[in-house]
């Protein structure tokens, strides 16, 4: 059964950081992607960022650029988004996703793309 356990969100004030965790279990990624989601209230469910299994190639949305970054570790199948310079625009269920098979670079950003989810963690920037 494939599970992805989001962690790491929280109540952080505005220009704060906080550290979110994606661990994978039940599946095994050869040439995938694992990406993050986040949906705030009444809005759709968007882009933040995803990496490549295998080539680690980092895709972001252009609202996170230079304040964010997704990495991850392959032994442990866990991926890691840093979240720095928090905005209260960043106020909202953040979401991990995973596609077990080949992702295009165009298609990193798309949810449709991706087989799998997490139930999301909360975060909350308050300014």
């Amino acid at each position: 059964q494939v599970q992805l356990v989001e962690s790491g969100g929280g109540l952080v004030q505005a220009g704060g950081s906080l550290r979110l965790s994606c661990a994978a279990s039940g599946l095994t990624f050869s040439n995938g992607a694992v990406g993050w989601f986040r949906q705030a209230p009444g809005k759709e469910r968007e882009f933040v960022a995803a990496i490549g299994w295998s080539n680690s190639n980092t895709y972001y949305a252009n609202s996170v650029k230079g304040r964010f970054t997704i990495s991850r570790d392959n032994a442990k199948n866990t991926v890691w988004l840093q979240m720095n310079s928090l905005k209260p625009e960043d106020t909202a269920v953040y979401y991990c996703a995973a596609r077990p098979s080949f992702l295009s670079d165009t298609g990193y950003y798309y949810r449709s793309n991706y087989n799998y989810w997490g139930q999301g963690t909360q975060v909350t920037v308050s300014s």
